[in-house]
C-alpha cells in the first residue's frame, strides 16, 4: 500500500464549482497518474471555503498551502513543483511570502483569522459527501449526548445558552421549541427552512452543500425535544448541488441507523423528507411554507395561531432555518454557558454574513455578534476596492435596511441595528460605495419584492406597486414635489396592514434611505441630478480631450457605435446614439472618459 505523501483539498461549493474548479480537478488527477504518484496523494472535494471570490481554490496538506484562483493548466505545476519537488509554487498563493520559508496558511489569512466559526466549524476541513468524515469530527456525538437527556433538559440547555433564530426574527429557539413541547396535537413536526431567497444571500446554500450532516443532526436532536417522529427539509429547487449532497446525506444517515427507528438503540424513532421549493421567495415565510409542503398554494395566513400550536396539517410543528439547526450540536457537546459568552448581551454566539459588494474580500464569513461594521468591511473584508470611500451597507436584504457611513461602529447585533431601522435578517450583507445611488438600491430591493408578492393582501399587492411607480419616476428624472412624503406615507401603511412579514418590511430599504440619505432624493426630484452619477437617465457620457489618446478602444468595444474618431485623434461620443451601457467607461485605459449630469450640461 503507497503511503500517502499529501492531501488535497479542492473547494466543492457553488461559488467555486461555477469557477471551474472539477476541471481543475481532473486536470490535478492526470497530472498526479503521469507523475506516477496518484496512490500517493490524496485529493478530496470539501464544502465552501469562504473566499468565493478566490475560486477555484485549493489547501495542499500537512504543509497547509492556500492555493488561489486555479486554472486547469496550473494543475501540472503544482504536481511537478510543491508535490515532487517540495516547492510552493509562489504566484498561485493568496499573498506572497514574507520569507523564503514562511507560507501564509488558510487560518492564517485575514479573512479566515479574523473569524470565529462554529456553524461554519467543519467548512473546507471534511468531504460533505462522507459521514465517516463527519463523525470523526465530534459528528452526532450531540445527538448521542442529547438521548442521554430528558426532552426538557435539552429544550432548558438551548434556552440557557441564549440561541436565536438566524432566519431573521431573532426569536429565541428553546423558547420555541418549549411552546411545541408543550402544546397539545400529534404527531408533531420539526421543519428545516431552507428556502433562502434573499438577493445576494447564500448562507444557506453554502451549509447544506459543505456540512449537511451537522443540520440533520440538529433536526433530530430537534425532533427529540419537542416529541416529534417527523422532519421536513424544504430546500429551494435553486439549490441543486445544496439538494444532491443532503439526499446523500440523509441516505447514509439511514444506512448508519441515525434515521428511522429506534436510533442509536433508544425508544427515539425519528424520519426526514425532503421537498423542494418552486422558487417563490415568499414561502420563505412559515405559514406559507407549510402550506407549500401540504401541496397547496404558498401563502401567507394571519397568525395566530402560530406554527407551534398549530402547523403543518394543523399540528404543532416547529419551523428552524438552516443555519439556526447548524448551531445545535455544538451548544449540546460544548454547554449552554460556552455558547452564551460569545456575542453580546442580548445577541449570543455568532452570525454568518454572505458578504458581497463594492469589498474586496467577498465571500462566507461568520463573526460574533457585537463585531463592528468597520471590523467587516476592512479587517475581514480588506476594505474598499480603488480606494473609494464606504457609503451605505444593506442587512436583511429586500427585508433590511441601509446602514451609512456614520454608523461604522455600532456592533452588528439584532437589538443595535433595530435601533437605525436594519435588521440583521437571514444574513445578507451587501457593501456599497461612493458609486452607488441609494435611491436606485432602494428601487431595486423594493422591484424584487413587489415581483414576489403573492398577491394576497392589498397594501403589499398593490402599495409596493405604487412605492415602484414612484421610485422609477424619480430616477428617470420625473419626480414632483411630495414624492418623499408619499413614499413615507405609503410605507408606513404597508408595515402596519400588510399580512405577513414580506409585505410588513418590503418598505425598509425605501424608508432606510429616505431616513439617512434624503438629499439624494431631494437632488433627484428637485435638480434632476443623480449624486452618484449612477441613473442612466440623469447622465450622459463624454470624452475628456486633454486625456484621449485616439487608441480607438471606445469606438470598438461601442455596440451602437456612438464612440467615434479617427486613429490616434481626439474621439467623441454621440449623444443621441449612446445607449450609457458604460462599456467605454470602464475600458479606457486612460479615464479619458467621464460621466456628467445632463442637468448640469443643460444649466
Amino acid at each position: 500500500m503507497a503511503i500517502v505523501r499529501a492531501n488535497v483539498l479542492i473547494c466543492a461549493g457553488s461559488a467555486c464549482v461555477s469557477s471551474r474548479a472539477y476541471e481543475f480537478k481532473d486536470a490535478l488527477l492526470k497530472a498526479l497518474e503521469e507523475a506516477g504518484i496518484r496512490e500517493e496523494v490524496n485529493v478530496v472535494d470539501t464544502g465552501c471555503v469562504g473566499t468565493c471570490d478566490l475560486g477555484p481554490v485549493a489547501i495542499v496538506y500537512p504543509d497547509g498551502v492556500f492555493y488561489v484562483r486555479l486554472k486547469p493548466e496550473d494543475a501540472k505545476t503544482i504536481v511537478n513543483e510543491h508535490l515532487l519537488k517540495g516547492r510552493v509554487v509562489n504566484r498561485l498563493l493568496y499573498q506572497e511570502p514574507i520569507t523564503k520559508e514562511v507560507f501564509p496558511s488558510l487560518s492564517e489569512i485575514d479573512f479566515v483569522a479574523r473569524q470565529k466559526r462554529i456553524v461554519l466549524r467543519n467548512m473546507g476541513i471534511i468531504n460533505p459527501e462522507s459521514i465517516e468524515e463527519y463523525i470523526a469530527r465530534e459528528g452526532y456525538q450531540a445527538l448521542a449526548k442529547a438521548l442521554t437527556m430528558t426532552p426538557e433538559e435539552v429544550i432548558d440547555t438551548v434556552k440557557r445558552s441564549g440561541l436565536r433564530g438566524r432566519g431573521g426574527a431573532g426569536f429565541p429557539t428553546g423558547l420555541k421549541w418549549e411552546l411545541a413541547r408543550k402544546a397539545k396535537g400529534s404527531p408533531k413536526y420539526v421543519i428545516c427552512n431552507g428556502d433562502e431567497g434573499d438577493p445576494g444571500a447564500f448562507m444557506d446554500r453554502s451549509i447544506l452543500e459543505g456540512d449537511p450532516h451537522s443540520v440533520i443532526e440538529g433536526m433530530m436532536i430537534a425532533g427529540y425535544a419537542i416529541g416529534a417522529s417527523k422532519g421536513f427539509f424544504y430546500v429551494r429547487a435553486e439549490y441543486p448541488l445544496a439538494i444532491e449532497r443532503l439526499e446523500l446525506a440523509l441516505e447514509q444517515a439511514r444506512n448508519y441507523g441515525l434515521i428511522g427507528e429506534n436510533i442509536l438503540g433508544t425508544d427515539f424513532s425519528f424520519d426526514i423528507e425532503l421537498r423542494r421549493g418552486s422558487g417563490a421567495f415568499v414561502c420563505g415565510e412559515e405559514t406559507a411554507l407549510i402550506a407549500s409542503i401540504e401541496g397547496r398554494r404558498g401563502e401567507p395566513r394571519p397568525r395566530p395561531p402560530y406554527p407551534a400550536n398549530k402547523g403543518l396539517w394543523d399540528k404543532p410543528t416547529v419551523i428552524n432555518n438552516v443555519e439556526t439547526l447548524a448551531n445545535i450540536a455544538p451548544i449540546i457537546l460544548n454547554g449552554a454557558e460556552w455558547f452564551s459568552s460569545i456575542g453580546t448581551e442580548k445577541s449570543k454566539g455568532t452570525k454568518v454574513f454572505a458578504l458581497a459588494g463594492k469589498v474586496n474580500n467577498t465571500g462566507l464569513i461568520e463573526v460574533p455578534f457585537g463585531t463592528t461594521l468597520r471590523e467587516i468591511i476592512f479587517d475581514v473584508g480588506g476594505g474598499i476596492p480603488g480606494g473609494k470611500k464606504f457609503k451605505a451597507a444593506q442587512t436583511g436584504g429586500p427585508s433590511g435596511g441601509c446602514i451609512p457611513a456614520e454608523y461604522l461602529d455600532l456592533p452588528l447585533d439584532y437589538e443595535s441595528l433595530k435601533q437605525i431601522g436594519a435588521i440583521v435578517g437571514s444574513g445578507g450583507l451587501i457593501i456599497m460605495d461612493e458609486d452607488t445611488c441609494m435611491v436606485d438600491v432602494a428601487r431595486f430591493f423594493l422591484e424584487f419584492t413587489q415581483s414576489e408578492s403573492c398577491g394576497k393582501c392589498p397594501p403589499c399587492r398593490v402599495g409596493t406597486r405604487k412605492m415602484l411607480d414612484i421610485l422609477e419616476r424619480i430616477i428617470n428624472g420625473e419626480g414632483e414635489e411630495g414624492d418623499i412624503e408619499r413614499l413615507i406615507e405609503l410605507g408606513n401603511e404597508i408595515k402596519q396592514d400588510s399580512l405577513c412579514g414580506l409585505g410588513q418590511t418590503a418598505p425598509n430599504p425605501v424608508l432606510s434611505t429616505i431616513r439617512f440619505f434624503r438629499d439624494e432624493y431631494e437632488a433627484h426630484i428637485k435638480e434632476k441630478r443623480c449624486p452618484a452619477k449612477s441613473c442612466r437617465a440623469l447622465i450622459a457620457y463624454q470624452v475628456i480631450p486633454d486625456k484621449c489618446r485616439g487608441c480607438g478602444i471606445c469606438a470598438r468595444i461601442c455596440p451602437v457605435g456612438a464612440a467615434q474618431g479617427k486613429p490616434r485623434e481626439i474621439h467623441h461620443i454621440d449623444k443621441d446614439l449612446c445607449i450609457k451601457c458604460g462599456d467605454c467607461f470602464a475600458k479606457c485605459p486612460f479615464g479619458a472618459i467621464e460621466k456628467v449630469d445632463i442637468f448640469a450640461e443643460k444649466h
